[in-house]
């Protein structure tokens, strides 16, 4: 199966869509999803764990992405974190780039399947302890059945045609071992990660000035991932909220400084969340939160955290009873 679109003369590149601010939660959606990817930069503290899960818990599922990720034991961390609201549904690791799935306490009864799978890029991947490549799991939750990829691409902002090709080949590989033409089709496909996209044709300093002047919105034209996908190359069809917050990398560790070492790199949006719905018209998705958490200190990332509320037509046929199997090709 393939959760990207091949490049064509025609192509939709990826919607950036408005944050809806007013949520209310599980009241008038079927299911709320809370989204976070973080480059942990090989660090961590129970605090930093705590600030990422927050104190509002009225979300259904709970998904987190790390790459970069310490030795330490997360996820007993995120359990602990999340022990009086959420249990552990499912999780995918490789190494440092790791993948969890939570959800309330009694929804273990609403999983009718749970796979999970990984692909590793590049022959010298993980010889540091640091991965890359993809982790997924692909969930049917609630007669939705989701995919959530987390990933860490290549770096370095020349390596543009490599991360496209990553992104290609990790999308094509993802649960190609168990295919079953019988499966039912996925409904939900999330990315979120590092994909290490840069921005691009523009110098640090005049970057900086952008941002330090709450500037940073005209930087998206700059953005590398926009571009390819823009160009038909990747993402076709996926959505992503629109980027207010300001680049996530690089910081100085333990700040919320750029980067001040004598590589003195252009700030990007190297930390992503995108979405895709493969039939609108059967699920309605509204984006009520894109942000980053400007408060974390300990990487030299800023983790990303979005709300996404999903919403099933109910006038439509059953989920189940979709003619389609997979997403386009």
């Amino acid at each position: 199966m393939s959760f990207m679109n091949h490049h064509t003369a025609s192509h939709e590149g990826i919607k950036t869509v408005g944050v809806d601010n007013l949520c209310d939660f599980s009241s008038n959606s079927d299911l709320c999803i809370c989204i976070v990817t973080w480059n942990m930069n090989g660090q961590v503290s129970y605090e930093d764990i705590a600030e990422l899960v927050g104190s509002s818990r009225k979300f259904d599922l709970f998904i987190v992405g790390l790459q970069e990720a310490p030795r330490n034991n997360i996820l007993r961390l995120l359990q602990i974190a999340l022990v009086e609201t959420h249990i552990l549904l499912g999780k995918a690791t490789m190494q440092s780039l790791q993948l969890y799935v939570f959800g309330p306490k009694d929804s273990d009864l609403f999983i009718k399947e749970l796979q999970v799978d990984k692909h590793s890029i590049g022959g010298l991947g993980g010889l540091i302890g640091r991965k890359k490549g993809a982790v997924a799991i692909r969930i049917n939750y609630k007669d939705i059945q989701m995919v959530f990829i987390s990933c860490h691409l290549s770096a370095h902002a020349h390596k543009v045609d490599e991360r496209n090709y990553e992104c290609m080949h990790i999308s094509h590989s993802l649960f190609s071992k168990n295919w079953n033409p019988y499966a039912r089709p996925t409904h939900v496909t999330i990315w979120l990660g590092d994909l290490n996209y840069r921005i691009h044709g523009i110098d640090t300093q005049p970057a900086r000035n952008l941002i330090q002047k709450d500037l940073h919105e005209k930087l998206t034209s700059k953005d590398q991932l926009l571009q390819e996908a823009e160009r038909g190359h990747i993402f076709n069809g996926y959505c992503e909220g629109t980027l207010t917050f300001k680049p996530t990398y690089k910081y100085n560790s333990g700040s919320s400084n750029y980067d001040t070492s004598y590589k003195v790199r252009v700030p990007s949006w190297t930390d992503r969340v995108l979405f895709k719905i493969e039939d609108t018209e059967k699920i309605k998705a509204t984006l009520h939160s894109y942000q980053s958490m400007d408060d974390i200190l300990s990487s030299d990332h800023k983790p990303v955290k979005a709300h996404l509320c999903l919403k099933l037509n109910k006038l439509s046929s059953p989920m189940h009873q979709q003619e389609h199997r997979f997403l386009s090709p």
